[in-house]
């Protein structure tokens, strides 16, 4: 088992790569639907997309559990 003290880089990191594989095959496909490259493509849009998500989720998912702790009543 990986140690809790890496817990928010595995959070992110997993966020990151789920979130991307899912919004870079949906996007792709609806863009150019399943044409001969696709899968190519896709891969390339899921691989750059990622490098940008991964520090994205990093640096903004403490701000948003701040904001939802705001906003959800205790």
């Amino acid at each position: 088992m990986i140690n809790a003290k890496y817990r928010r880089l595995v959070f992110s990191f997993l966020m990151a790569l789920l979130m991307t594989f899912i919004m870079s095959f949906a996007i792709t496909f609806l863009n150019l639907w399943f044409i001969d490259e696709f899968v190519y493509k896709w891969i390339t849009a899921f691989i750059k997309a990622f490098f940008i998500a991964f520090p994205s989720v990093f640096f903004v998912a403490p701000f948003v559990n701040r904001l939802v702790d705001i906003l959800i009543k205790k």
